[in-house]
């Protein structure tokens, strides 16, 4: 996995290695901007070269997966993955409860003492 990496004036950069952003955090050339996904903000660099990259995206029913990838024209490299996991049939068990308890309320025998006329 790649960390993402933005220039001092916060514009995105290509992403570096693991361990070339601990590197860089140690010596203080980097801070860390955000912790998820992970992102470091250089101190001293304002511009770079950045290479196109793509967001494949894998739907799916009960999870979708997600990867931005780095394509040459040899191989392919994955800089970052991740899985969305979809709340379908949490929202659908959460309705179907939800039904149970009002047909439970509505067809409850309230107990009544009867009142006699006579």
């Amino acid at each position: 996995m790649s960390v993402f990496v933005l220039a001092k004036n916060k514009k995105p950069l290509m992403p570096c290695s693991e361990k070339r952003a601990r590197l860089l955090l140690s010596r203080g050339r980097a801070v860390v901007h955000l912790m998820t996904p992970f992102t470091i903000r250089l101190k001293d660099r304002v511009a770079g070269v950045c290479q196109s990259v793509h967001v494949k995206i894998d739907p799916g029913s009960k999870q979708a997966g997600m990867a931005v990838v780095l394509e040459s024209k040899l191989d392919l490299k994955v800089l970052w993955l991740s899985v969305i996991h979809h709340r379908s049939h949490q929202i659908s068990e959460q309705l179907t409860a939800r039904r149970a308890m009002r047909r439970r309320r509505r067809n409850q025998l309230w107990y009544r003492t009867l009142a006699w006329n006579g």
